[in-house]
């Protein structure tokens, strides 16, 4: 799975420009999952992973819930080969109409598997469990397509009482590039360094 990322540019490693993040900091990784949508291979291949994770990890699964937005379509995918109803938690309610925060028909007391695309410090895919607990669903866990491994974000899981499992992370990531033979030792070393200490490597870039 990190390979294929990174032949489709899902995922880019920059640690000599590096990016800049919403949050400002400063990143040497950039993931945009969406661009797996449209590769139609890879597509299919992750659909095909995600489905066979979830059976494996939650087999008592009811439904599937995706996070909006970059998870909603790879929910829709993995609900149709698993057969099961399908839900997607906002943000934040719909400002007019019912004012929803969760779109579809949640079936009562369903135990359903939250997908994700990417975790990072893992507060916004935990807002959609809480809203799905609140709404009454008891929720195996939650599945992504990749993780940064960020420590906050294992205590952040731990904490919410919520099992994560993933296809990809980023140690596999690294191996990944490494054996493409596209980053020196030099590179290697700033992306190991910033996992570390990603504010510290962000100031450090200025």
């Amino acid at each position: 799975m990190a390979g294929l990322l990174l032949q489709i540019k899902a995922v880019s490693l920059r640690p000599d420009e590096p990016f800049t993040w919403a949050s400002g900091l400063k990143s040497p990784i950039y993931c945009d999952n969406r661009v797996t949508l449209s590769h139609p291979r890879v597509r299919t291949y992750l659909r095909e992973q995600m489905a066979s994770l979830i059976q494996d990890q939650y087999p008592a699964v009811d439904a599937i819930a995706g996070v909006a937005t970059g998870a909603i379509a790879l929910a829709a995918l993995v609900a149709q080969e698993l057969d099961l109803p399908m839900v997607y938690v906002r943000s934040a309610p719909k400002e007019h109409g019912r004012q929803n925060l969760i779109e579809g028909e949640l079936p009562k007391n369903a135990r359903v598997v939250v997908i994700e695309d990417l975790i990072s410090t893992g507060k916004s895919s935990l807002q959609a469990v809480d809203a799905l607990r609140d709404a009454g669903a008891h929720v195996l866990g939650m599945a992504a397509i990749f993780t940064y491994g960020f420590p906050a974000a294992s205590e952040a899981f731990t904490t919410a009482d919520c099992k994560l499992r993933t296809l990809s992370d980023y140690d596999h990531l690294l191996k990944a590039a490494q054996s493409r033979g596209t980053l020196t030792q030099t590179e290697l070393e700033a992306l190991s360094g910033w996992r570390l200490d990603p504010k510290g490597w962000s100031d450090a870039k200025g």
